[in-house]
């Protein structure tokens, strides 16, 4: 092509068709938002006039019947230039700037996509449309009529067609659809939309908004106004909140109310907070208005600050959002600061079902951590106590990392006079390692082998070298496991043996095991990583009577076969995961103690040589023939 010749532009072509299978399907979650966007098509409509008429009327009024909806409004209206300039080019919109001189008042629209009207064809296979313009009064009304094939036309009425400003839409419903027209339908999903519009709006006689917010309604007493807010919650989310905090934030655009579950919830589960733009529902599944540590509340809420998606069912992520959030976050975190200098009581209630919020929001926040600190409950060889007070009674304030290791010492370390808080729980650990920094002169440790060991009192030099023949055997035992073998006295007597093992023992053992199991390549690679943890320890209690008896045992075997049980009461006692070779350990020893116990039976003088094995061997024999 040559630079002079010229070039004919070409208008893209839309299929309307499959542009409503797409709004259906993919950028609207239900046939439900087309009300939604016709009631925000009124009262944008409505806004206009009243900006440029302050005493114009303000009412929207819906008629359903027989699988047909009308949409009455006294807003700006339409004139034949606006109906083909505006609602017959998709995604045009008048309330976007350089637009009819709507500049002024677009803040206070809803929409602002000019997609809007289209969600109608996802309910309906026909819509109609007339309107007078309130700008230019002389003009006469116009009609638009569309199909969901993609056609439409426009014409002008007879002036007694529609006398006052204002516009009427016409929905016939698409087989199938005549459900989402219906009276109860639209009633319905009225009022859950627009609830919170500043207009007059009904569906027939029935009132639709209900004004004011229930937050900002006057009541008697403080306690009047928790009960109106824990009515509003139940009609909203189906439970009685444990409290209600109030949400007014008027530099963020903000008013609502967040309501605090009265149940315990997963942080991951999905909050659903309801968000109203400018008293128009915006989603009732907002999941990013709060911190994620506020998992706890549910909130509703109107703005005028927040920018909404293109579908207009969720929150546009950006600065101001996240202004938003923080903002909101604050507040909840001044509930709980005020709870707890003030009310105590309902403060203990809420950290009874919510306490794992709160520790998330202190990991990070060293005041909050401060602030909770005689009131967040941690698990304990004390009992139930916070860390305030379990600080105070221990100097040196261990913790384990994991709930089985807890499990473990706990009896251990209790007798011991050993304070160690159970760390295995979400955020405990992170908030026990924190707590030097809000209470100087704390002294945090993790809990190891080592320190248990140190706590236990030795036995006597003379009473160990009796028993050191007993004692090579049980070492010889338990070698191959990784395992060495110690002899204490410690109480509660009833423990009769101590399985210690550090977090690095396993890790070490973990690549021992993977490095037996890789070929050459990986193999070299996990013995570069050899360390040098200290191996799993066995601690034998010299005050237990069952430990006395067994290290009487001359019998070597024996006295082999009960160490394996002691190390596998152990580890059942410690609730660890067993390894393979840890099961295979525990049906050894359990065989091989039914085995003696049958063969005790049988020889009561409880000598197994080579001649009884024989014996026991031919009456098996015997038994099977």
């Amino acid at each position: 092509m040559t630079p002079d010749q010229t070039q004919t532009p070409h208008t893209f072509q839309v299929d309307l068709r499959g542009l409503v299978d797409l709004l259906s399907h993919h950028l609207y979650s239900s046939p439900r938002v087309y009300l939604r966007e016709l009631l925000q098509n009124a009262v944008d409509a409505v806004t206009a006039r009243r900006a440029e008429q302050p005493d114009a009327p303000a009412r929207v009024r819906l008629y359903a019947e027989d699988g047909r909806l009308r949409v009455e409004d006294s807003g700006i209206g339409l004139t034949e230039h606006d109906v083909h300039h505006l609602l017959a080019t998709i995604g045009r919109s008048s309330k976007r700037g350089g637009s009819e001189g709507l500049e002024s008042a677009r803040a206070e629209f809803l929409g602002q996509f000019g997609i809007g009207l289209l969600a109608c064809f996802v309910v309906a296979e026909e819509i109609r449309v007339v309107s007078r313009s309130a700008r230019r009064p002389e003009a006469p009304p116009v009609e638009w009529a569309a199909r969901d094939d993609g056609s439409y036309t426009v014409r002008t009425l007879p002036g007694d067609a529609r006398v006052e400003p204002g516009t009427t839409v016409h929905l016939v419903a698409r087989p199938g659809s005549a459900e989402w027209l219906a009276q109860d339908r639209v009633l319905a999903l009225a009022r859950d939309f627009g609830s919170l519009l500043p207009y007059d709006v009904r569906v027939g006689e029935q009132p639709v908004t209900d004004l004011p917010a229930p937050w900002d309604r006057p009541h008697p007493s403080p306690a009047a106004r928790r009960v109106a807010l824990a009515g509003h919650c139940h009609e909203q989310f189906g439970f009685s909140p444990l409290d209600s905090i109030e949400l007014d934030l008027p530099a963020a655009g903000v008013r609502g109310v967040a309501h605090v579950l009265p149940s315990a919830v997963s942080p991951a589960q999905r909050a659903g907070h309801r968000v109203h733009l400018k008293g128009m529902l915006l989603t009732d599944r907002a999941d990013d208005l709060l911190p994620e540590w506020a998992f706890f509340v549910r909130c509703v809420i109107d703005t005028d600050s927040l920018r909404p998606t293109a579908s207009r069912e969720a929150l546009y992520a950006d600065e101001t959002l996240a202004a938003v959030r923080e903002a909101l976050g604050e507040r909840i975190r001044d509930w709980l600061t005020g709870l707890a200098t003030g009310d105590p009581e309902r403060l203990g209630q809420f950290l009874s079902v919510h306490h794992l919020g709160v520790k998330s929001l202190a990991r990070h926040d060293a005041e909050m951590l401060r602030t909770m600190l005689p009131w967040l409950p941690f698990e304990t060889t004390d009992g139930r106590l916070s860390l305030d007070e379990f600080a105070r009674r221990h100097p040196v304030v261990h913790f384990t990392r994991t709930v089985e290791e807890f499990r473990q010492v706990a009896p251990i370390a209790s007798a011991q006079g050993i304070g160690v808080v159970n760390g295995g729980y979400t955020y405990d650990a992170e908030l026990v390692e924190r707590l030097p920094l809000v209470r100087p002169g704390a002294s945090v440790a993790e809990l190891d082998a080592d320190t248990v060991t140190a706590h236990l009192d030795a036995v006597d030099p003379a009473d160990e070298l009796v028993l050191a023949g007993f004692l090579s055997v049980a070492r010889a035992t338990l070698d191959p496991l990784d395992c060495d073998v110690s002899l204490r006295s410690f109480h509660p007597l009833t423990v009769p043996a101590l399985h210690l093992d550090d977090r690095s023992a396993r890790h070490e053992r973990a690549r021992a095991e993977a490095e037996e199991q890789a070929d050459d390549l990986w193999a070299g690679i996990l013995g570069s990583l050899r360390g040098t943890a200290p191996r799993a320890r066995l601690v034998l209690n010299h005050l237990n009577p069952l430990v006395r008896r067994i290290s009487g045992i001359a019998d070597r075997e024996l006295a082999g076969t009960a160490v394996e049980s002691l190390y596998g009461q152990a580890l059942l006692m410690a609730q660890r995961p067993l390894r393979p070779a840890d099961t295979a350990l525990l049906n050894r020893a359990f065989g091989g103690l039914l085995e003696w116990a049958t063969h005790d039976r049988e020889h009561p003088a409880g000598r197994r040589d080579e001649n009884d094995r024989n014996d026991e061997n031919d009456q098996q024999g015997d038994d099977r023939a």
